[in-house]
């Protein structure tokens, strides 16, 4: 449907009525600083926290990447939803009536508001019918189950509204259709009943299952998770997709745990209901369930709301299901976790068990003390020592050691491989190579290729630097050839790219972007640096400063080429306008053209920066070359093309010696100027 024109004083009321601390809050973790509120900010990555919240004058900023606005840009911003959209989703939330401009269309969107506002009752309404089930006589079976089986106190079974559901065909649809005149097609909607395939009617959807309501963030039951309690097949039957529920965007008893986590700093996912429920039970309030399915990036960003270290313990069985399960997650969630916007844990409980069968014969304090060893057992040691029988500054290093998935996952790829026999060493290896190749942060990589050389070493410490270069020169990508563009289109788009290593992009990213602020706002520079790059024969790697640098041709000279530049004294007010057809391409450079306290500080020592862009962007250049010739020699037959691999080898030596030689010539290093 259409969203239609809305009524300026239902914006004004939305306004109003949105406070934007409690509208930021459902996605940012904040702490009160002063008068206001700060947090990591959502909009770019961050590990102080440079985002703030002003709940006096509505507003949020943040001055990291400079974005701000109110609680309905906030939202639009986040979500990339439409004005219309955030403004509706509000006055849901904050219950603000609805007037359109358009009388005709207001029916429409009020029914779709009034369907779910219906699907919220009736699903209240059927939790109710469940619990009070569950207390009668039929419902006996389901109470011993909770009580015996998975010892389940009162309070508990209270606590997440458990219930039974009749084993009698129409018992729901009785009751809510024939006695509480709802809709027969408002609990289809639900999920809750079934139309007959003959004869007419309906049927219900769960029968003698002992009933799990799902809630969402705000408490409000959206779907239910019901559980056999015969031989019946499947074990568990959810609730089908409805406009309330989606499986893979919803984490079961998040509402009960969002404080716990807030509070802890950290979130544990299990894979089931009762696992969930028996770590609640036990006083273990930041778990929650991935409702039997895959975790998906959608779930792990919603948990993730609720703490600021953004740590997810995986504490999924520990059997071979339980194992696929936690690869899986890893896998969907793997971007997140090799940038380190998660830091992703592994806990496997003894024997294969899952948490609600260790907690059957443990204590609470027995599973925390599990989670907190195995968080600090030692990386390098293979799980062999405890962090107790090390000396404190033993200790600070491994915490501060990389995250537990990738030593979990190194496990996983070495177990049950004997690398002394070729066949597994090579299949080992290349998973290896696979793993590293993902690692953005180059400390973690290097630790972690240091950890693996290790390993395939075999104890022999000989052969750990050979080691070491081998992986190295295999998760190096091969080299990039890079060509200047003959038009701002090809310039943008164009062609097929390789893009540098995650710290080589961070490196060129920073250098590239400062020669270009000061090529835009210090004109007395521009010749200096135009002729420093056509000397050097260099071009700008990174696409979106590529395609500034072919408009800036184009305007100081007309013809695309380097010399007989004019240099406008218009340049920025130019480029400016003449970015307004290039919108996507706008967003990636705008922030070139102004100038805050940092850049002018850089500004200021501007000759210093320039050298050492220039010798970033050089030495980035050199490096591709000298890893695409060494890997060339490294894969030539000497015997067979003697003189191929001579001049392979003269190539890579000779791309060495350069970069030794630039590298002396550095003064001082990019980084030290950001």
């Amino acid at each position: 449907m259409q969203i239609p024109r809305l009524h300026p004083d239902t914006i004004e009321e939305v306004k109003l009525r949105a406070d934007i601390v409690d509208v930021v809050s459902g996605y940012v973790v904040l702490r009160k600083r002063g008068k206001d509120f700060v947090g990591l900010c959502p909009f770019h990555d961050e590990k102080s926290p440079s985002f703030t919240v002003s709940q006096t004058k509505q507003m949020y900023y943040c001055f990291g990447c400079q974005a701000g606005g109110n609680a309905i840009k906030f939202v639009m911003e986040l979500g990339k939803h439409s004005f219309a959209q955030v403004v509706l989703d509000l006055a849901r939330r904050y219950q603000v009536p609805v007037q359109t401009l358009e009388p005709e269309q207001r029916q429409e969107l009020q029914r779709q508001l009034s369907l779910r506002e219906q699907l919220y009752e009736v699903l209240a309404m059927s939790a109710q019918f469940y619990q009070h089930a569950l207390r009668q006589s039929q419902g006996q079976k389901a109470i011993q189950y909770l009580q015996s089986n998975r010892q389940l106190k009162e309070e508990t079974i209270q606590q997440f509204g458990l219930g039974y559901a009749p084993a009698g065909w129409e018992t729901l649809h009785r009751y809510l259709v024939e006695d509480k005149r709802l809709p027969a097609q408002i609990l289809e909607k639900a999920g809750l009943i079934k139309p007959r395939k003959e004869g007419g009617g309906y049927y219900d959807v769960f029968r003698d299952r002992l009933m799990i309501p799902i809630r969402d963030v705000q408490g409000r039951v959206i779907a239910f998770g019901a559980r056999t309690l015969t031989d019946e097949q499947p074990k568990y039957l959810n609730s089908p997709e409805t406009e309330l529920f989606s499986k893979s965007k919803t984490l079961f008893a998040l509402d009960q745990a969002k404080a716990g986590i807030s509070q802890q700093d950290q979130a544990v996912v299990v894979e089931g209901y009762f696992d969930a429920i028996a770590l609640h039970a036990a006083g273990i309030n930041n778990a929650v369930a991935s409702l039997g399915t895959a975790l998906s990036l959608e779930q792990v960003r919603l948990v993730l709301r609720y703490t600021e270290s953004k740590e997810l313990v995986l504490n999924f069985d520990a059997d071979k299901a339980g194992i696929n399960a936690a690869e899986r997650a890893i896998s969907e969630i793997a971007e997140l976790a090799y940038k380190g916007e998660v830091q992703l844990k592994i806990l496997n409980l003894p024997n294969g068990k899952d948490a609600d069968e260790f907690l059957n014969t443990h204590n609470p304090e027995e599973y925390q003390a599990l989670a907190a060893t195995i968080e600090r057992l030692s990386t390098l040691k293979e799980y062999r020592y405890r962090i107790d029988e090390l000396s404190p500054s033993e200790r600070k290093e491994l915490l501060e050691t990389a995250p537990l998935w990738i030593d979990w996952q190194i496990q996983q790829i070495i177990q049950n491989r004997d690398l002394r026999q070729a066949t597994d060493f090579q299949q080992v290896t290349q998973q290896l190579v696979k793993l590293l190749k993902n690692i953005a942060n180059s400390d973690t990589r290097n630790h972690y290729v240091s950890y693996c050389a290790e390993i395939l070493s075999l104890g022999e410490t000989r052969f750990i630097p050979l080691r070491v270069e081998n992986l190295l020169t295999q998760i190096a990508p091969p080299a990039a050839t890079y060509t200047k563009p003959v038009s701002a289109k090809k310039a943008w788009g164009g062609g097929k790219s390789h893009s540098p290593l995650p710290t080589e992009r961070s490196l060129l990213e920073h250098a590239e972007a400062l020669l270009l602020r000061i090529y835009l706002h210090c004109p007395e520079q521009r010749q200096a640096i135009s002729d420093e790059l056509e000397e050097r024969d260099l071009q700008f790697s990174l696409s979106h400063h590529r395609f500034l640098w072919q408009q800036i041709l184009e305007i100081s000279s007309g013809d695309g080429e380097t010399k007989n530049f004019s240099f406008p004294p218009n340049l920025i007010s130019r480029l400016q306008d003449q970015f307004l057809e290039f919108g996507s391409e706008m967003g990636l450079i705008s922030h070139l053209f102004h100038v805050n306290e940092k850049n002018q500080k850089e500004i200021l020592r501007t000759p210093q920066v320039v050298q050492a862009a220039i010798a970033c962007m050089d030495l980035v250049m050199l490096e591709k070359r000298y890893r695409h010739f060494l890997e060339l020699w490294q894969q030539t037959d000497p015997e067979a093309e003697p003189e191929r691999y001579q001049s392979y080898y003269q190539a890579f030596y000779a791309e060495k010696i350069k970069l030794q030689k630039i590298d002396r010539q550095r003064l001082f290093s990019i980084t030290e100027l950001l």
